[in-house]
């Protein structure tokens, strides 16, 4: 009688892990997060990710950090390879579950001049979000339509950010998107402004989840 009991509270694990396994989120990527530095003079500074996820790629090389040598133009000299760099770059892969019921769809043939004008409001520059573009729409344009959200808050708990000195204002913009074949009705989503002050770091990324 015990061993028939121990063998179904086995089997009855190996049902809930199964269950919990198949019900997690799918491991994706999030794409070419880079931040940029603009302290408001030449200034030492020291930035760690804190990342529920596993990193595959990062430039310069992260070793337990970032510390920097920055510029007010945004320019970068690495510490420990003494290569100057335009921006700091990681990606990963992690499971986030990310909320697409608000946010904007958009035909793929408009999505360029979309993200311009959101991106502009929600506070880049110029410099800024035409590197993001640049980066997403040879992919974005093919698709008949895009779902596309901003994820700030879900973000920043996957992908914690410390920055020594802590600067004056901070953006972090991270776009996750779908690629839809008709439109659907989604409810939009509220941009809010950002306005730099003293120094500033604004770091964008993004993450294609599929089969939404």
């Amino acid at each position: 009688m015990k061993k028939r009991w121990r063998v179904a509270a086995v089997i009855a694990c190996v049902a809930i892990l199964s269950y919990c396994a198949d019900n997690r989120p799918n491991l994706t990527l999030s794409e070419k997060p880079v931040i940029y530095l603009y302290p408001e003079q030449m200034q030492e500074i020291t930035v760690k990710l804190d990342y529920n996820g596993r990193l595959t790629d990062t430039i310069p090389a992260y070793k337990n950090g970032w510390k920097v040598t920055a510029w007010p133009d945004g320019r970068l000299r690495n510490q420990s390879d003494g290569q100057e760099y335009p921006y700091l770059f990681w990606e990963g892969e992690d499971r986030t579950k990310y909320d697409m019921s608000k946010g904007f769809v958009i035909p793929g043939n408009e999505t360029e001049t979309f993200l311009r004008k959101k991106l502009a409001l929600m506070g880049l520059i110029p410099k800024e979000y035409e590197e993001f573009i640049q980066y997403w729409m040879p992919r974005m344009k093919k698709n008949p339509y895009n779902l596309i959200t901003f994820q700030t808050d879900a973000y920043e708990v996957t992908a914690g950010l410390s920055i020594s000195p802590q600067p004056d204002s901070l953006l972090r913009v991270f776009m996750v998107y779908t690629p839809l074949s008709h439109p659907v009705q989604v409810e939009e989503s509220v941009t809010v402004p950002f306005e730099r002050k003293g120094f500033t770091v604004v770091e964008w990324g993004g993450k294609e989840i599929l089969g939404q």
